[in-house]
């Protein structure tokens, strides 16, 4: 069966939270990467590989280096060309770009009707700290879809208050749809 440098022969093969392989594997992707050969496991013959490396890491390498994490030779093979991409939280104009967008793929999937986000719940989002990054974005505006009432997206629906900050943090799953239920009502009788 072919691996997948075989695979990605003469195209471009991607590491993903490369920071994160052991020192052995670190060892045998330094081999293949200066080599451009491998030998299949339960092969005899070596095959010679010609690909792109992309690779893309949260970890700080230089550090792990320093801490004997991370092979110094690996990085600075890997790092011909380095775009370092900062967090959500320092890029403040993609933050409400990227919320809309989510929101426009994900209710045409979910709901199948275009939804949207309200004025306060806009300003949540932008001025929380996204610890999570993307993924915690996808995620919160998945659940908001799913759990609003209604075309319009609120914060109590992202499980944020209208400055910001978390809700329903350290609950347990009961607790949190209580306290949601509540604050649903209150809306309502309001």
């Amino acid at each position: 069966r072919k691996g997948y440098f075989e695979i990605a022969n003469k195209g471009t093969i991607f590491f993903d939270e490369v920071g994160n392989i052991s020192l052995e594997t670190q060892a045998k992707l330094l081999r293949v990467i200066q080599e451009r050969e491998f030998m299949p496991l339960g092969s005899a013959d070596t095959v010679r590989v010609d690909v792109r490396i992309l690779a893309a890491t949260n970890r700080d390498l230089e550090k792990a280096m320093s801490e004997g994490g991370f092979r110094e030779d690996l990085y600075y093979r890997l790092s011909v060309v380095m775009v370092k991409i900062p967090p959500l939280r320092e890029r403040e104009g993609d933050i409400l770009m990227l919320a809309r967008s989510f929101l426009h793929r994900f209710s045409s999937d979910i709901t199948g009707k275009p939804m949207s986000f309200t004025a306060s719940a806009e300003k949540a989002l932008d001025s929380y700290d996204w610890p999570g990054n993307i993924r915690e974005m996808e995620n919160r505006v998945r659940r908001a879809i799913i759990m609003a009432d209604g075309q319009r997206i609120k914060p109590m629906d992202l499980e944020l208050d209208a400055s910001g900050t978390r809700k329903h943090r350290g609950r347990t799953l009961k607790e949190a749809r209580q306290n949601l239920e509540r604050e649903i009502i209150t809306d309502t009788i309001k």
